[in-house]
C-alpha cells in the first residue's frame, strides 16, 4: 500500500500559471476539501491547477472527494472506484451506469495523476493504475451487457460476474493496455472474440450479431462523450483485417485469419495482448492456440526483414525530420518511444519462438529479458530505460494539462515553458538539454541495431503501411511524391497486406512485398501522372495469380519497376495485359524484346517453336493467341517506351497477323481434309484488305478478309468419307479458319474478322469462287469496292491461285469508270460515311473532316483514276501517296500536307490503340498518355499537338474538297 498524501516524498513541480491557481484554490476554500488548511497538500493542489487546466477544472467539480484523496492512500481509493465500476453491471438504466462510470473515471485520474505529481507513483505504478480502472470499467461494462442479454433466456437469474466468465465471449486488451503501459488519455485498443460452442446469445438467430451488439454497447457505455465527458475512447482497429470485418469475431474465424492471413506487424501486436475481460478459460486457449503464429521458432531471410521493416519503414536515416525539441512528436518522432518499443519488439519476434523468457509483454522487461539473453548490452538497456521513463513522464505532464491525446511537444516557447515546469524543470534550457540527450541516446542504439538494413522508405519521408489507419506522415510523404489520393494508395497497399488479392495471399508473398513497396513508389512517382500509374498498377497486382515469381522478378530486376510505372501510368491496356498476364515480364529482360523488332522469317520461326508446344487444332489455336500477344505486347511497350516509332507499329501488327494466318491455313486445311477429304485441283488463298492490307494494323484492329478458291473443272466433290460439293467444301474451310481466329479458347480471343468486303457484301457467299471473284468484279463491283481493292494484298495460298486472284484485281482496277464519276462516287459514299459517324471532334481520327477516311478516299480515287499507270498503285496509304506524286497526279505542296497528316494520324492513332480500349477524351485523359502523344508527334507539348492536329485535318480536308467534287 502507498503512502498517503500527507506524506508527500519529494519536490512537486512550480505552478506555472500561480494566478490560475490562487484563483482555484480561493474557489475550492469556500466550501472546498477540509484539509485544504495542510500546507504539502495545499501546495500539490496550487502546483497541479497551476499547471493542468483539465484537472483545475476536475478538482472544483469534485471538491468533495478532494477529502477522500488527502486522508486515503491511493491505492485504497482507486481499489473503491474499481469496485465502483464493476458494480454497473447491476444497474438498469443505461443513462444512470454511464454517469457512474464517468464521475468514477473523473475521480480516478485526478487520484492517478496526484499520486504521480506527488511522487507517491513511479511509471510503473501510473500505468498499472490506469490500466487496472480500464479493465474493471471494460468488466463493469461487459457484465451490465451480458445482463441485459441473458434477460429472458434460460440465463436471466445467472449472476454477472459468472456470466461474464463462463460465455465463451472474452475481450483482449492490445498496445499499452495489454502491457499495462496506458498513458493518460491514452485509447484502449481492445480485439473482442466468442467462441460459438460457449457463447448462448442470439439477435435474429445470429450468434454474432448478439455479439456485435455487445460490442457496440461496450463502444456506447464507455466512449460516449456525455455531459459528464467520457470513460476511454475504445479502438477496435487491431481486430483481424478490420476494414472487412465485424467487431467481433468468432474464435475459429480468428484463428484461421492469423493461421493464413496474419502479418508480422499483427505479431508484433499480439506480443502485448492480454485477456482483460470475459470468459478467460476461452481466451486462454484461443492464445495457446495462436503461439506458433506469433512464436515462430524458424524465421528465413524475408521473414526476418518484414520483421525489420516494422519500423524502418517508418523512416531512413536520411529523411523524417531530425532530433528536436520543438513540435518534436515523443511518440513517433526520431529517438522517441515508438522506437524503444520497436528495439524491443523486432528483437523478441526474431528471436522468441526459441527463447520464452524473451516474450515480455512489457517493454521495459522485455529490455532486460534482451539484456540477460546476451542480446543488447548492459549501456543499451540503462540508456534505453531511462529514456523511456523520462520520455513516458514528459509525455503525461503533455497529456495532462488538457487531457489531449497528444504525444507532441509545443512548439510556442510560453506552451514550452509549461510542460517544462510540470515536468519539474526550473529551467526551460535545462529541459531542452535533457529531452535532447534522452532522444539522441535512443537513436543511437536504434540506429545501431539497423544500420546494416536497407531503408525501406522514401528518401523524403515515412512510408509505413502497417496498421489498421493512415499514418499522418505518409500521407505526407506520398503526397509530396506527387499522388494526388494519398489515402486511397495507403488504403490500397493495407488491403495488399491483408491478403484481399490473390498475389498475397501467402506470407511469404507479402514478405516480399514490403520490401518492395518503397521502390515501387519511388518508380510510379516519377510517372506522368502518379496517381492514375498507381490505379492501373493495383489493376495489374490485383490481376496476378500469385505474387512470389513476381516479385521474386523485380526485386531481382529493380529496372523492371520503372517500365511496368510507365506502362502503368500512360498505357492501361497494356497495364491490364500485364495483370492477365504476368509471365510476359518474363519476356522484358530480354534486351532485344524491347528495341527489335522482328522480321517475318522470324516471327513464323517464334511461331513454330510455339506451336510445337501444344497439340492438335485446339492446341495450335492457342498457340497463334499466346504468340500474337506476346509480340503485339512487345511492340506496344516500344512505342511506349520510344524504343521505337509509332508509324513502324502498322507493318509490325500487320506481319504478326500475316504470320498467324500464313501458319494456321494449313492447319485449318488438314482439318477439312481429315473430315471431307481433297478436292481435285483445289486451293484457295486468303486476301486482306483494309488495314491489314495496307499494313496500317493497330493494337485493336480487326482482320479484312476475302476467301478465293479454286479447283479443277471436272471435281464434283471431295475425296472423303464425308464428300462435300467444291461450293460446301470451301465454304466450311472459310468458316473454320474464321473460327481458328475469332473463338475464344482458355488463352482468349486473337482477332475480330470483318467480310463485308467480300463480293455482295454480307449477302455473298463466305468463301468465292475465282470465276465468281472474277465476274463480279468485271460486271457488278461498285466504286467504293474498287477503292477497297486498292488494298487487297494476298496473304496465303498457292502461288498459282494467288497470281490469278492478282491479275483479276488489276483488271478490276484498270477498268474502273471514268475520272469525274470516281471522284463524284467517292464523295457522295463519304458523305454516307458522314451522315452515320459525324466525327465531329478532331480526336476522332478516322472519321473527323481531314481525318484517316479523308485520307483514304483522297489517296484510293486518285489510285483509280490513274490505275492505267501500274506504278502509282500500293496498298499502303503513304507509299500510294508518293506514287501518285512520282506521277504527277499529286502536286508537291498536297503530297507534303498529306503525307505529313496521315503520318501524324497513324502515329497518334497507334499510340491511342496501344493504350486505351475506348475513344480518347482529352479532358479526362492522364498526364501521362497525353506525354506519349507529345512524343509521338514529336511536338512540344500537349497545346501544340492539337493545333497541329487541327491544321493537318483541315489541310486534308481542303484538299479533299479540292480533288473529290
Amino acid at each position: 500500500m502507498t503512502r498517503s498524501f500527507q506524506e508527500i516524498p519529494g519536490s512537486i513541480p512550480i505552478a506555472y500559471d500561480p494566478q490560475h491557481a490562487a484563483d482555484v484554490l480561493q474557489s475550492l476554500s469556500k466550501d472546498g476539501p477540509k484539509a485544504l488548511g495542510d500546507e504539502s497538500f495545499r501546495k500539490l493542489l496550487e502546483a497541479t491547477a497551476g499547471n493542468s487546466p483539465y484537472l483545475a477544472r476536475v478538482m472544483l467539480r469534485e471538491k468533495s472527494f478532494l477529502d477522500e484523496i488527502q486522508n486515503t492512500p491511493p491505492d485504497e481509493l482507486l481499489v473503491a472506484l474499481n469496485n465502483e465500476v464493476l458494480g454497473i453491471a447491476a444497474e438498469t438504466d443505461i443513462k444512470v451506469a454511464m454517469r457512474r462510470l464517468r464521475v468514477a473515471k473523473r475521480k480516478a485520474a485526478l487520484t492517478i495523476a496526484l499520486a504521480d505529481i506527488a511522487g507517491l507513483y513511479d511509471l510503473d505504478a501510473v500505468t498499472g493504475a490506469l490500466t487496472r480502472f480500464a479493465d474493471a470499467a471494460l468488466k463493469g461494462a461487459l457484465r451490465h451487457l451480458l445482463r441485459a442479454s441473458a434477460a429472458g433466456t434460460d440465463f436471466a437469474e445467472t449472476p454477472p460476474q459468472e456470466l461474464e466468465e463462463t460465455k465463451g465471449l472474452f475481450v483482449l486488451a492490445m498496445g499499452k493496455h495489454g502491457a499495462f503501459e496506458l498513458n493518460y488519455s491514452s485509447d484502449i485498443d481492445i480485439v473482442v472474440f466468442y467462441e460459438e460452442q460457449r457463447f448462448p446469445f442470439v439477435v435474429g438467430r445470429e450468434k454474432r450479431r448478439a455479439a456485435v451488439e455487445i460490442v457496440k454497447g461496450i463502444v456506447k457505455l464507455l466512449a460516449d462523450v456525455t455531459s459528464d465527458g467520457y470513460v476511454f475512447r475504445v479502438d477496435l482497429r487491431l481486430r483481424p483485417d478490420a476494414g472487412a470485418t465485424q467487431v467481433a469475431i468468432s474464435t475459429e474465424a480468428g484463428e484461421e485469419y492469423y493461421e493464413l492471413m496474419g502479418q508480422n506487424w499483427e505479431r508484433a501486436a499480439m506480443i502485448k495482448a492480454r485477456a482483460c475481460a470475459g470468459d478467460s478459460e476461452a481466451a486462454g486457449l484461443f492464445q495457446k492456440n495462436l503461439l506458433p503464429f506469433i512464436w515462430r521458432k524458424y524465421l528465413d531471410f524475408a521473414s526476418i526483414e518484414d520483421i525489420h521493416s516494422i519500423k524502418r519503414q517508418i523512416h531512413t536515416h536520411g529523411g523524417h525530420g531530425v532530433v528536436a525539441v520543438r513540435g518534436h512528436n515523443l511518440k513517433l518522432g526520431r529517438g522517441g518511444i515508438r522506437e524503444i518499443e520497436f528495439f524491443a519488439q523486432t528483437q523478441q519476434l526474431i528471436l522468441g519462438g526459441r527463447d520464452p523468457s524473451l516474450r515480455s509483454p512489457r517493454t521495459l522487461e522485455a529490455l532486460n529479458a534482451l539484456e540477460t539473453r546476451g542480446v543488447i548490452s548492459r549501456a543499451a538497456r540503462e540508456e534505453l530505460s531511462i529514456a523511456y521513463d523520462f520520455l513516458r513522464k514528459v509525455e503525461h505532464r503533455l497529456q495532462m494539462i488538457e487531457d489531449q491525446q497528444t504525444h507532441e511537444l509545443p512548439k510556442s516557447d510560453e506552451a514550452l515553458d509549461r510542460v517544462a515546469r510540470f515536468s519539474g524543470f526550473g529551467d526551460t534550457k535545462e529541459f531542452k538539454t535533457e529531452v535532447l540527450k534522452h532522444l539522441r541516446k535512443v537513436e543511437a542504439n536504434y540506429a545501431q541495431l539497423f544500420e546494416q538494413e536497407a531503408p525501406l522508405a522514401a528518401e523524403g519521408g515515412s512510408l509505413v503501411f502497417t496498421g489498421v489507419d493512415d499514418d499522418p506522415n505518409t500521407i505526407e510523404t506520398l503526397t509530396n511524391m506527387g499522388f494526388s489520393g494519398p489515402s486511397i494508395i495507403a488504403t490500397a497497399i493495407r488491403g495488399w497486406h491483408h491478403g484481399r488479392i490473390r498475389a498475397t495471399r501467402t506470407q511469404r508473398s507479402r514478405e516480399m512485398l514490403t520490401r518492395l513497396i518503397p521502390s515501387l513508389l519511388e518508380a510510379l512517382s516519377k510517372s506522368a501522372d502518379p496517381q492514375n500509374a498507381f490505379v492501373h498498377f493495383d489493376r495489374f497486382i490485383s490481376g496476378l495469380p500469385g505474387g512470389v515469381q513476381v516479385f521474386s522478378l523485380l526485386l531481382a530486376h529493380p529496372e523492371l519497376l520503372t517500365l511496368i510505372a510507365e506502362i502503368a501510368g500512360s498505357a492501361p491496356r497494356l497495364a491490364e495485359y500485364l495483370g492477365c498476364n504476368a509471365g510476359a515480364l518474363d519476356a522484358l529482360i530480354d534486351p532485344d524484346f524491347l528495341t527489335k523488332i522482328p522480321e517475318h522469317e522470324e516471327l513464323s520461326a517464334k511461331f513454330s517453336n510455339e506451336r510445337g508446344r501444344f497439340v492438335g487444332f485446339e492446341g495450335a489455336l492457342d498457340a497463334a493467341r499466346r504468340f500474337a500477344r506476346e509480340e503485339m505486347f512487345r511492340i506496344g511497350v516500344q512505342v511506349i517506351q520510344g524504343k521505337t516509332e509509332a508509324t513502324r507499329a502498322g507493318p509490325a501488327y500487320a506481319a504478326i497477323a500475316e504470320t498467324i494466318i500464313a501458319n494456321l491455313q494449313p492447319v485449318v486445311e488438314a482439318g477439312i481434309a481429315a473430315s471431307h477429304g481433297k478436292i481435285s485441283g483445289g486451293g484457295f488463298v486468303v486476301l486482306a484488305l483494309g488495314k491489314l492490307g495496307g499494313r496500317e494494323m493497330t493494337a485493336g484492329s480487326d482482320l479484312d478478309l476475302v476467301f478465293v478458291y479454286s479447283y479443277d473443272a471436272d471435281a464434283e466433290q471431295s475425296d472423303g468419307p464425308r464428300s462435300l460439293a467444291p461450293g460446301q467444301y470451301y465454304a466450311r474451310t472459310s468458316q473454320r479458319f474464321i473460327s481458328a481466329l475469332t473463338a475464344i479458347t482458355t488463352e482468349g480471343q486473337l482477332y475480330e474478322v470483318d467480310m463485308r468486303l467480300r463480293p455482295s457484301g454480307n449477302q455473298g457467299p463466305v468463301a468465292v469462287s475465282l470465276a465468281s471473284f472474277d465476274e463480279y468484279h468485271a460486271k457488278k463491283s461498285w466504286t467504293w469496292e474498287h477503292m477497297a481493292l486498292t488494298r487487297a494484298r494476298i496473304l496465303s495460298g498457292p502461288a498459282e491461285l494467288a497470281k490469278k486472284v492478282e491479275r483479276v484485281i488489276g483488271r478490276a482496277l484498270t477498268n474502273s469508270t471514268e475520272t469525274k464519276a470516281i471522284m463524284r462516287d467517292a464523295f457522295e459514299m463519304r458523305g454516307k460515311i458522314a451522315a452515320q459517324f459525324p466525327g465531329k471532334k478532331m480526336w476522332d481520327l478516322k472519321f473527323a473532316p481531314g481525318g484517316l477516311v479523308d485520307l483514304e478516299f483522297i489517296t484510293q480515287s486518285l489510285q483509280l483514276c490513274h490505275a492505267d499507270r501500274s506504278d502509282v498503285l500500293d496498298q499502303n496509304t503513304i507509299k500510294a501517296i508518293k506514287k501518285l506524286n512520282n506521277a504527277n497526279a499529286l502536286s508537291g505542296s498536297d503530297t507534303k500536307t498529306l503525307i505529313e497528316a496521315a503520318s501524324l494520324q497513324h502515329a497518334l492513332t497507334q499510340v491511342l490503340r496501344i493504350a486505351l480500349d475506348g475513344p480518347f477524351k482529352p479532358e479526362k485523359s492522364s498526364a501521362g498518355l497525353k506525354a506519349l502523344l507529345v512524343r509521338a508527334a514529336k511536338a512540344d507539348d500537349f497545346p501544340s499537338l492539337e493545333a497541329q492536329l487541327s491544321a493537318a485535318q483541315a489541310g486534308v480536308r481542303q484538299i479533299f474538297s479540292r480533288i473529290c467534287c
